[in-house]
């Protein structure tokens, strides 16, 4: 199967998922080391004004509920990445009270969007989906509008990131669209080899989370790796004390790794703590 979205070629079918605070920027760029194929930013407003870090070049995934500041914003950043997303699968409480991400129904709003998207990039255009009444009508707009690849999580909104993905509603999306199909909400890393036999390509999010050596190389990926890079991005502590609970989780010691963590007061003392590892 040809690894390829719109004008992007890729080296793996694998990708990280978009997630709002695992995916920062030394992050990504840990998975992009172990062997991704293409990386994700967490959900971006278009009205941001926050520096934003994407030295990995990843897909920029963009959400709201209007076209408002679309068109600047990617002129600003179009050179820096390999693509762009836009959220329409996003079930949290925020998307929910504001009407965007999977919370979005205007067919209308939708299509303008994405046509603004569109005129704005000649690289890849993606769109995010979830389970819903909507999801084949957003298809049909996708492909009349010149998306270049689709990813359906299988989950409903109420369902949120619990429960069993609908694989045969996803198959459904696969059967009827004209453009490839990212498969989203992989529970378990064996179940992969499968999906990528009936999917053009998967996302895995939870799964690498802590553990960018998922994606295949299982060497220069550690906590340690991480932690120079965050230091060269002048990331926050408080996010540097998360990603270390994150990469303590399955390792020996992992529990107590935690307790120690809840305690450290800088990033000196998280180095300290995670070196006993």
């Amino acid at each position: 199967m040809e690894c390829r979205i719109g004008n992007l070629e890729l080296k793996s079918r694998v990708f990280l998922a978009p997630m709002l605070e695992p995916n920062d920027v030394a992050f990504r760029l840990l998975c992009k080391r172990a062997g991704c194929g293409l990386t994700w930013t967490g959900m971006t407003s278009a009205l941001s004004r926050k520096k934003l870090d994407l030295d990995d070049r990843p897909m920029l995934q963009l959400f709201g509920n209007s076209s408002k500041g679309i068109e600047s914003f990617m002129r600003r950043y179009d050179s820096e990445v390999r693509g762009w997303d836009f959220n329409l699968g996003c079930p949290s409480k925020l998307s929910k009270r504001l009407g965007h991400g999977a919370c979005l129904s205007d067919v209308i709003v939708i299509r303008e969007i994405l046509e603004v998207m569109r005129s704005c990039t000649d690289k890849p255009l993606t769109v995010k989906i979830r389970k819903s009444d909507l999801a084949f009508d957003i298809l049909r707009i996708c492909e009349e509008v010149g998306v270049d690849a689709i990813c359906i999580h299988a989950r409903t909104v109420s369902q949120g990131y619990s429960g069993d993905v609908d694989y045969e509603f996803a198959l459904k999306v696969k059967k009827r669209s004209g453009i490839p199909v990212i498969f989203s909400g992989v529970s378990r890393f064996e179940c992969v080899d499968k999906i990528l036999k009936d999917f053009d390509f998967v996302m895995l999010g939870r799964l690498a989370i802590g553990h960018p050596e998922v994606f295949g190389d299982k060497g220069d990926v550690s906590f340690g790796k991480y932690l120079e890079l965050a230091r060269k991005f002048g990331l926050f502590f408080r996010q540097i004390k998360y990603q270390a609970m994150n990469f303590s989780k399955g390792l020996v010691g992992g529990k107590r790794l935690r307790m120690a963590l809840i305690e450290a007061r800088d990033v000196e003392d998280v180095e300290r703590i995670m070196k006993k590892d």
